[in-house]
């Protein structure tokens, strides 16, 4: 999962204490706060090269963690660094790229035209949920979750199918077979109210699935209503154990309602997890 060149000097900036993807880099010293009116700021130790390329890393779950990264760039630049990349390994807002209901906004868009303003050396992004994030963000390199998923395999066992939830994750999962050598691909579709957000008519399109172990593979977890209710057709099917793997675990109905899995691996991208229930693997670059 290597963006950089080993040999490659480059600068790294976490503005995340707690997020450090990379290995081996030296880290650009700062201190980070919040005045009493609600504003971000930023003092960046100015003891180092500013003639070398900077790489910011950060995980943006607010926008006031935009706002922070938009200071830092700004900050960098009046050090007189030119070349400024970014790692952003969960990009928000990636599921509102389209309008469904009149009167909502095109969210995706907001954040990428406010970060096309920083004039980045690249972006790059950990598993983006669709193509029209690295199409609006200018310089985006996507970052596929291959090698995360080569890890979960090699934790439960090679006697799996992977197990598309629906349409929109088809096309990566036969990307993510095609990396692992070729493993079985089921399809399986839903319905979604987009006025509601309910989901119905879960669908498992294999007739029977002979006691195998299956692997949900997904970029998303936020409720896990499409998990759970995907995981009873995949029983109704004679699916072995059940397994969920999703790049960006956001699990903001916890871990009980995910019960019908055997195992639940996610990444670091979003936030860090301390849960018996869920495997975190850690993004290193």
């Amino acid at each position: 999962m290597r963006i950089i060149n080993a040999n490659q000097r480059i600068m790294i900036l976490n503005l995340d204490p707690n997020f450090k993807p990379f290995t081996g880099q030296k880290e650009i010293e700062f201190k980070n706060f919040t005045f009493s009116g609600g504003e971000p700021h930023i003092k960046i130790n100015p003891d180092f090269d500013t003639k070398e390329a900077v790489t910011i890393t950060h995980r943006l779950n607010s926008f006031n963690d935009l706002g922070l990264l938009c200071l830092t760039v700004d900050a960098l630049r009046r050090m007189d660094v030119k070349i400024i990349s970014l790692f952003i390994p969960y990009f928000p807002a990636a599921r509102q790229d389209r309008v469904m209901i009149k009167g909502e906004p095109l969210s995706v868009k907001v954040y990428a035209d406010i970060i096309n303003t920083m004039q980045l050396e690249k972006v790059f992004v950990f598993d983006a949920h669709s193509e029209v994030t690295p199409a609006l963000v200018n310089n985006c390199e996507v970052i596929p979750n291959h090698t995360f998923i080569q890890t979960v395999i090699k934790t439960i066992g090679n006697e799996v199918k992977l197990i598309s939830p629906d349409g929109g994750a088809l096309k990566k999962i036969y990307k993510v077979s095609e990396f692992l050598g070729g493993v079985d691909v089921v399809e399986c579709s839903k319905s979604r109210d987009v006025k509601t957000g309910k989901l119905s008519g879960f669908k498992v399109y294999e007739d029977d699935l002979q006691g195998i172990d299956c692997l949900i593979v997904d970029d998303i977890c936020d409720g896990g209503g499409t998990f759970v209710g995907l995981a009873q057709e995949l029983k109704n099917k004679n699916a072995g154990k059940l397994y969920l793997a999703v790049s960006h675990g956001i699990f903001n109905k916890g871990f009980e309602v995910l019960d019908c899995f055997e195992k639940i691996f996610t990444t670091n991208s979003f936030k860090d997890f301390d849960d018996e229930k869920v495997e975190v693997v850690k993004l290193k670059l």
